[in-house]
């Protein structure tokens, strides 16, 4: 018998907010022909005023438990990957479980900024195979558009706001590639890229700051790190790219998914793609690209699952899972 961390149910929220490429044109020199050749976005929400990460996470976590049929009391855990909390402290974990009405088990955050829910993922597993949860509700939920530089159209016409939830459940597998749940996974960081993609602010500085990206350098990055990631996460199960049946990225640029996919060998139509919609939403880009794609009826169950994501730090990994 091998214990496996199983998907039970997934949802996502999105503000109500929907910004059009155009729109940035009354501000920014830019256009929507611009920002679709340089990242696919066409468009993304943003979250309104007063609406907060913790907000968008507890919406999508009761999304997730509606789905699942599942009540706040049969969680144990609730894991929010985020780098928008909505408080230097307490936690947004800890927030979204006042919400919901959990009045048991923990909550803490993950922050890997774009990897966040990959690590979240990853950790999340790691407490049911060690038999600290049964049930644990990981969350990646963003609100982005409190940290652009509404004056550099290099970053801020590629980010958006939502939230994405997945429930992760304790089951019992055979120990083979063919059992339902997380199977493998592959977690990295890399300190000495830093300044290529950071916010310019903090607690301990004493300011709040901008997001600013070295571009260029965060492509070559992103190309070359998320392809070796998912290939190490399959080795380690004997698999290769021809084995999956959809790869699920983080949703930042078009062209990085293009080319992580052609690196890998999978065709662009076993690959899901949210970005024109969502644009950039960080940590909650691969559980909203896993909802949608759900309820899109491209990902059903015993499909095998590769999600892999780049942040700064630099931090990247991935977590391959069978639905």
């Amino acid at each position: 018998m091998t214990i496996r961390a199983a998907v039970r149910g997934v949802g996502h929220y999105l503000p109500e907010k929907v910004f059009e490429n155009r729109e940035f044109a009354a501000t920014l020199d830019t256009s929507d022909d611009w920002i679709r050749s340089r990242s696919g976005i066409e468009r993304r929400h943003f979250a309104a005023e007063g609406e907060t990460t913790s907000d968008l996470a507890a919406k999508a976590a009761e999304a997730a438990l509606a789905d699942a049929g599942l009540t706040p009391a049969d969680i144990d855990a609730v894991v929010v990957a985020t780098s928008t909390a909505d408080l230097t402290f307490p936690s947004a974990a800890t927030m979204v479980q006042a919400k919901i009405g959990m009045t048991q088990g923990f909550a803490y955050d993950v922050q890997a900024v774009c990897a966040g829910f990959v690590f979240a993922l990853s950790n999340a597993n790691g407490l049911i195979l060690s038999g600290q949860a049964d049930r644990v509700l990981v969350i990646g939920a963003e609100t982005f558009s409190r940290i652009m530089d509404w004056t550099d159209r290099g970053t801020c016409v590629l980010f958006g706001d939502g939230a994405g939830a997945l429930i992760l459940e304790r089951t019992e597998g055979t120990g083979t590639p063919e059992d339902r749940g997380i199977l493998a996974s592959d977690l990295h960081s890399d300190g000495r890229y830093q300044d290529i993609l950071y916010v310019d602010g903090g607690v301990s500085t004493q300011s709040t700051g901008h997001l600013r990206m070295h571009g260029k350098e965060v492509f070559r990055h992103a190309v070359e790190k998320l392809a070796e990631t998912a290939h190490l996460s399959l080795g380690k199960l004997g698999l290769t790219g021809e084995d999956v049946d959809w790869i699920v990225p983080h949703q930042a640029n078009l062209r990085i998914i293009k080319a992580t996919a052609q690196k890998m060998g999978v065709p662009m139509d076993r690959v899901v793609i949210t970005v024109q919609d969502h644009g950039n939403t960080s940590a909650a880009s691969i559980p909203l690209a896993l909802s949608v794609g759900k309820a899109r009826g491209q990902i059903k169950p015993g499909d095998l699952i590769v999600a892999e994501a780049i942040g700064g730090g630099l931090a990247w990994g991935s977590v391959v899972f069978r639905w």
